[in-house]
């Protein structure tokens, strides 16, 4: 984001006697509601007016490059932004965005679809790329800072190299909210249990994943108790993957007791199978930081790093004390109250980034690196 920009508009107030300029004619228009977005089609462009804030579950400005119109959304409107780009022979749509703040209409200038998607035919949400980025005084007012609230804390740090299945619980139980009431009676009913020996961790994992199944994966996934595979020779029991089935990870399966804390060994279907440097206990922290990341609704996404810039970006973050996870791209992971970043190289040279949050202002102590990012949402 370093091309951020002011509002680029001869004057900040937006009303109604420009929409007909930018649509193309008022008599021809039609106006609707989505997500709590005014949207107005015309034969010549798209307006949509957001207001300012960036609520679950309503429209508005998610970050200073990215504006969010989530639905559902009438025909008209799905039609305009998911169906061809073209307007004819003069190109494009362009779709204009601007966003109520207190009395006034601010515009922000024009944007292009980026991503949308539908469900039974009826949009669901839709991505729009400001074409100008905004500027971080200009972000703030349409998109206005919030208090932190309560963030998942880092006391389960403290056990990360004692009491492994007290860090497990903890960090789980912070970073996702307990189901209320209401949720918990319309969950699915708990998987039910084999009598296979199971080592300790997995047990525990999966007694967290009956009020929280989120924890068994949304990139990766730990398979269901009942799921569990023994490979071809019978020699290991396969209890995670990627999930367009990439690799696998197993254990070493035995009909007696199993090991309090065995190895997990990574592989994938044709070739010998890898160590994972942490055992069970450890390896459980790891998926549980990296899927917790993967699946957080505001992301930090930095291009790719040179070491010098890992060690600036880490600085602000706390480590946690494990040996690196996943051999394909070792990877050491970075928290701080509310985000969890993991860092991965497979050469020690160029290294990727993932920050991931549970408030856009856990993001915060990132802000203001020099670093560039191909997403920011704090």
């Amino acid at each position: 984001m370093t091309d951020q920009v002011p509002f680029l508009i001869p004057a900040p107030v937006f009303d109604d006697e420009r929409i007909p300029v930018l649509v193309g004619g008022s008599a021809t228009a039609g106006r609707y509601m989505v997500g709590g977005a005014v949207v107005v089609i015309g034969p010549a462009g798209t307006v949509i007016i957001a207001k300012a804030g960036d609520a679950p579950g309503v429209s508005g400005v998610w970050n200073a490059e990215e504006v969010r119109l989530l639905g559902p959304a009438p025909g008209p409107v799905a039609e305009r932004l998911m169906g061809s780009p073209r307007g004819g022979d003069e190109g494009p749509f362009p779709v204009h965005i601007a966003v109520g703040v207190g009395d006034e209409v601010l515009y922000l200038g024009t944007s292009q679809v980026s991503r949308a998607s539908a469900s039974d035919g009826v949009m669901t949400d839709c991505e729009l790329r400001l074409e100008s980025p905004l500027s971080r005084d200009s972000l703030d007012r349409v998109r206005p800072p919030l208090p932190a609230g309560d963030l998942p804390g880092l006391e389960w740090l403290r056990h990360v190299n004692g009491d492994r299945a007290a860090a497990l619980n903890e960090f789980i139980s912070g970073w996702y909210p307990a189901p209320t009431e209401s949720e918990t009676e319309e969950a699915d009913p708990p998987t039910p249990r084999t009598a296979s020996p199971l080592p300790d961790g997995l047990r525990q994992l999966y007694r967290l994943a009956e009020r929280r199944p989120y924890v068994l994966g949304v990139q990766n996934r730990i398979l269901p108790e009942t799921r569990l595979q023994t490979d071809l020779r019978g020699e290991m029991r396969i209890f995670g993957d990627e999930s367009q089935g990439g690799f696998f990870w197993s254990l070493l399966w035995t009909l007696d007791e199993p090991e309090v804390d065995p190895t997990v060994w990574f592989g994938e279907f044709d070739e010998e199978p890898i160590a994972e440097q942490e055992p069970l206990s450890g390896f459980l922290i790891q998926f549980s930081l990296f899927e917790a990341s993967m699946g957080a609704d505001h992301l930090a996404l930095p291009r790719r790093l040179t070491a010098p810039q890992v060690e600036l970006i880490t600085q602000v973050l706390q480590p946690v004390p494990l040996r690196p996870f996943w051999p394909w791209v070792p990877t050491r992971f970075y928290v701080a109250p509310g985000l969890v970043m993991r860092v991965g190289s497979e050469d020690g040279e160029e290294f990727d980034a993932w920050a991931g949050a549970t408030h856009r202002t856990a993001l915060s102590p990132l802000a203001d690196l020099p670093i560039d990012w191909l997403r920011f949402d704090g």
